[in-house]
This record gives structure tokens, C-alpha cells and sequence, in this order.
């Protein structure tokens, strides 16, 4: 799991990175958060397309995804291009006016023999109102039980708090595999495996330029903070240093516990 692509530079440095990390460790999924790919803020189809064939098998989101309002066909269309499932999702019963948003935020993608239910949430502390993601979360996996076979379940919550996400972590533990934090782009050193079962990380980081602020640019991050003035923020300057932030968790197919999970 790769954590939120700031940028074309971000996109440039998964390109490079993540087809050889693919092939050295063996993987055999792949999620990459990109809803910061268009300079910052949302995505466009061609980086949905260039996160795909880094080797990507499913893009996930959060609050940013709707920055871009040509992007929500894409949203609608691409079963492996996620926003947070506890966005509204159902009409609303006031005529004409629906309350739906597009897109789906989870999917189920079965590969190398393994079935695969990958949940994108998002928090509701510090940043949007919105359905409760516990629930949410709830529905998505129950409606799963009766299923003959059952999936591995990955779980992108993007969210501000973190203690909303070790909350959240605890509430599924032994129902996912895999809850990695999204959203801060600083990535946390609290990975571990759940008492049962399942791994963790508060965030896996950011995937940008490394000399900059959350992958911006320094000096008018610093303008903003030091005038309290809202200067246009921008991406951190391509050709500097950069890195890929993420983990690699190793998981027993059978059960779905977790047997490892590091950073990278």
C-alpha cells in the first residue's frame, strides 16, 4: 500500500520505484492512494491511467477526489479507481434532487487465485461530516459473510485524527487484513500487527518530493504560515529528492490474518 502521490513529480517517482518493488519483493497487490496526483488536489483520467500501469491494482481516494469535476465519469466508470464509501450513496427522497455521489468506494478484484475486497473510508474528525465510516464499514463486510469465498480485506482510511484511525483499526481487527491511514502524508512508525490479527499503520506517508512541506512548495507554505495569508499553494519543484512512503504487509490467504507488515 503507497501512500498519496503529491504531483507530477510523485507520479514520476512511483513510475521509477514501484515496478521494481513489485518484482524485488515478490508482491502480489498493489493499492496506491493518488487523489493528490493533479498538482496537489484530485486526480485526472491520465494519472488514473499512469498510477495503473506503474502497477496499480486499485487507486484509492479521499476528501480531494472531487476537486476535479471531469474526473467523476471516470469515478463512475473504473472499477479500480475508489472515493470513500461513506460519501452519500443513495438517492435522496426529495424530488429531483439526488443526494448520491459517483463512484464506488470498495471493489472486489480477484488475482493470482486470490480474492481481493479493498474498502476506501474516510474520517469524520477534523474534516468532513459525513457517514459514519464504523457503520460503514459494517455494511460493506457483512454483506460479504455469505459469500463462497472469502475475500482478503484491505482497508485506505483517510482521515485527520489519529486516534479516529487506531479507533477504527481496533473496531475491525480481525476483519481486515490491512488498515493503513491515509492523509497527513507524514508517515507514522506505529506499524504492527492488531492482537487480532490484522496490520497497521496510522499513515503510510506520502509519495513526492522530499525538501518541501506534505509535498508543496516550501517557501509559500512557509508565506502562508508566516502572513496567514492563503497564498495558491504549489507542488514542490520536480528534480529534487523523492521517495516512495508505504508498507508491505504479508498476509495468509487461508485466514486472512497478517503474518508481517513494514514500512518502506
Amino acid at each position: 500500500m503507497i501512500g498519496d502521490i503529491v504531483g507530477s513529480p510523485g507520479l514520476e517517482i512511483l513510475e521509477a520505484g514501484l515496478p521494481f518493488l513489485i518484482k524485488e519483493r515478490d508482491i502480489d497487490f498493489v493499492i496506491v492512494n493518488g487523489e493528490n496526483a493533479a498538482e496537489g488536489f484530485g486526480m485526472t483520467e491520465s494519472d488514473f491511467r499512469r498510477i495503473i500501469a506503474a502497477g496499480a491494482d486499485v487507486v484509492t481516494s479521499g476528501n480531494h477526489i472531487w476537486e476535479k469535476r471531469e474526473f467523476w465519469q471516470v469515478l463512475e466508470n473504473e472499477k479500480r479507481m475508489l472515493r470513500p464509501a461513506n460519501y452519500p450513496a443513495v438517492t435522496a427522497t426529495v424530488p429531483n434532487i439526488s443526494a448520491a455521489v459517483p463512484g464506488a468506494g470498495f471493489s472486489l478484484i480477484e488475482k493470482n487465485g486470490v480474492l481481493w475486497l479493498v474498502i476506501n473510508l474516510q474520517g469524520r474528525e477534523l474534516i468532513s461530516l459525513i457517514d459514519c465510516p464504523f457503520q460503514c464499514f459494517d455494511r460493506i463486510f457483512n454483506a460479504q459473510k455469505d459469500t463462497a469465498v472469502q475475500p482478503v480485506v484491505l482497508v485506505d482510511f483517510h482521515a485527520e485524527s489519529s486516534r479516529e484511525k487506531e479507533a477504527l483499526a481496533y473496531y475491525i481487527d480481525g476483519r481486515a487484513s490491512v488498515i493503513a491511514g491515509t492523509h497527513t502524508h507524514v508517515q507514522t512508525a506505529d506499524e504492527r500487527i492488531l492482537p487480532k490479527g490484522s496490520a497497521y499503520i496510522t499513515d503510510l506517508g506520502m509519495t513526492g518530493i522530499t525538501d518541501s512541506v506534505i509535498g508543496m512548495d516550501l517557501k509559500i507554505c512557509q508565506e502562508r504560515f508566516n502572513k496567514q495569508v492563503q497564498y495558491q499553494m504549489k507542488i514542490a519543484a520536480s528534480g529534487k529528492q523523492g521517495r516512495i512512503n508505504g508498507v508491505i504487509a504479508e498476509i495468509d490467504a487461508d485466514t486472512g490474518k497478517a503474518l508481517s507488515i513494514r514500512r518502506i
